[in-house]
């Protein structure tokens, strides 16, 4: 289970009003489940570096973990979409399956944009744009409690009577690992043989509250991919956002996904 920027492995081992994670749920399926914080990121060492940290350091350290423990599914949140793409596409024979929660594309999807905080700023409320975000890289990057109810924890699943411990799980990032999310310079994590990814069930599932994965957006990124696409309001299950693993119908999401694996044999 792969955490997204500004997270660490916490998002899938409980939520904030203090119900068991996605983690636990698998783990009761049957499935061993592994957990891992990115390099720099919660449990894991050399948090001093993290603003020197790239998403290509983090995709090598993940293919460590997954040459260890594989063959396996991959679960990869928002940020951590272009690594389980990039995962899929370079250890082909260890992904049994990936599924994207309100995943981010790989770079061949998102526009490129210039190297410019002025620029990039005009577009924060560009869902097309992805409503990106410029980072200075001299150093990390806090996520201050305003920010976070604007952008992650907003919707009205979201469990808002648990923000505070939410908000203390939220860590610092690094500002190469934001611009490079954004392809900010072109310099996003892409891939180069789409079919050898796509040659796997793959699927995309999304909220509805969620400004940088609207419909569009988001089924688009599952035709590329040739992956199955669940966006919840067809399911009849409404009002979600970006946090889906902890939101507070977060065991009835994680029903779906061992549903749709079911039905791919998994």
């Amino acid at each position: 289970m792969i955490h997204g920027g500004f997270h660490t492995g916490q998002a899938y081992l409980a939520s904030p009003d203090g119900r068991d994670g996605w983690a636990q749920l698998f783990a009761r399926r049957g499935h061993d489940v592994y957990v891992p914080d990115w390099p720099c990121h919660g449990r894991s060492p050399g948090r001093e570096n993290i603003a020197a940290l790239g998403t290509q350091d983090i995709a090598s350290a993940l293919a460590t973990v997954l040459a260890a423990v594989g063959p396996a599914i991959v679960i990869a949140h928002s940020a951590g979409g272009p690594l389980a793409w990039w995962l899929a596409e370079q250890l082909p024979d260890l992904v049994r399956a990936v599924i994207g929660v309100a995943p981010g594309a790989p770079a061949n999807l998102v526009p490129v944009l210039p190297e410019d905080a002025e620029h990039v700023a005009a577009l924060a409320f560009d869902q097309a744009a992805g409503c990106p975000v410029f980072s200075p890289l001299d150093q990390a990057v806090v996520a201050s409690p305003a920010f976070v109810r604007e952008f992650w924890a907003n919707a009205p699943r979201f469990p808002a009577h648990a923000f505070d411990r939410y908000a203390a799980t939220v860590v610092p990032e690094s500002p190469i690992v934001l611009n490079e999310r954004f392809n900010i310079g072109g310099k996003g994590l892409a891939l180069r043989e789409r079919a050898v990814v796509a040659a796997r069930p793959i699927l995309v599932i999304t909220g509805e509250h969620d400004a940088r994965h609207p419909r569009p957006v988001d089924e688009s990124l599952a035709s590329y991919l040739n992956a199955d696409f669940i966006w919840l309001p067809d399911l009849g299950i409404r009002d979600n956002g970006h946090m889906l693993m902890i939101e507070d119908n977060s065991h009835e999401i994680a029903q779906v996904l061992f549903d749709w694996l079911r039905g791919q044999g998994i």
